[in-house]
């Protein structure tokens, strides 16, 4: 059943969803050569907790951490370590929090100092990608129509977009209905109405889209090892256009890729 949350309901969600862009916008500025995934995921934890929420990940089905934190060609779920991170490096960090009942839930994938021309242009792809299937989460609209949008700009850059891992409906739980594929034809799938919110979130291969999980039982890579990125933001479908709810507290506008900013709504 998929649940539209009422303007009260949507405020909620929007002071849990920018309590996650917050403590992204440290942990970005925390990502440098040295620094371990294991260090990340305990200021997240702190700066989580001492705001008054809760980690939504930790415990999840027995996921051990705050964070998901995964390098290179790792695509999502991977588990915080002592592993510091190198020059050249990407490193994708999705960050789930629950705060007055309700889930926000977001990721971006941050370089680690300089890295190639071929992932800076994997990262810039991918998060452009979220911007186009945001566009689409228009009342009247329907939910394939954001991964079609998705799945045209990836492949146009000649990457691959992961079909095993979806985007999904969100709110007082962290998975709800509808699932999202980045993939597929336009105008298929449940009909966008108000109040639905959604996470969306591309997870794109600089190579062949299959994946595997590890041994830990949580770590996705892809099978031919190539990096891979991950964006994500938690949408509001309203009659004014999408709105995204995890942008950073007292921001009204949306930084687009490349730290452009852009109308949310509209």
């Amino acid at each position: 059943m998929i649940v539209c949350k009422s303007p009260a309901e949507l405020a909620r969600m929007r002071a849990a969803n920018e309590l996650v862009a917050d403590v992204l916008v440290d942990l970005r500025a925390m990502v440098q050569p040295g620094v371990t995934t294991a260090e990340l995921d305990a200021f997240a934890e702190a700066r989580v907790r001492r705001a008054g929420a809760v980690p939504a990940f930790k415990g999840y089905h027995g996921f051990p951490a705050t964070l998901c934190t995964s390098v290179n060609e790792e695509v999502i779920h991977g588990i915080p370590a002592p592993r510091a991170l190198r020059d050249g490096d990407i490193v994708s960090i999705d960050l789930g929090v629950v705060l007055g009942g309700f889930f926000g839930d977001a990721a971006i994938t941050v370089p680690v100092g300089p890295v190639s021309r071929e992932a800076a242009d994997l990262l810039r792809v991918t998060e452009e990608s979220l911007y186009l299937g945001i566009e689409q989460a228009r009342v009247g609209g329907r939910v394939s129509d954001i991964g079609h949008a998705v799945q045209q700009h990836v492949e146009a850059h000649g990457f691959s977009v992961v079909r095993e891992f979806v985007g999904h409906g969100v709110g007082t739980a962290l998975h709800e209905e509808p699932q999202v594929p980045n993939y597929g034809p336009a105008g298929r799938g449940p009909r966008l109405s108000e109040g639905m919110t959604l996470a969306i979130e591309p997870m794109v291969a600089m190579g062949k889209a299959a994946v595997k999980v590890l041994g830990d039982g949580w770590t996705a890579v892809t099978k031919d090892r190539s990096l891979a990125a991950h964006f994500e933001h938690t949408v509001a479908v309203t009659a004014a256009g999408p709105v995204i709810l995890t942008m950073p507290a007292g921001n009204g506008r949306a930084a687009g890729p490349g730290g452009r900013e852009q109308s949310v709504g509209g």
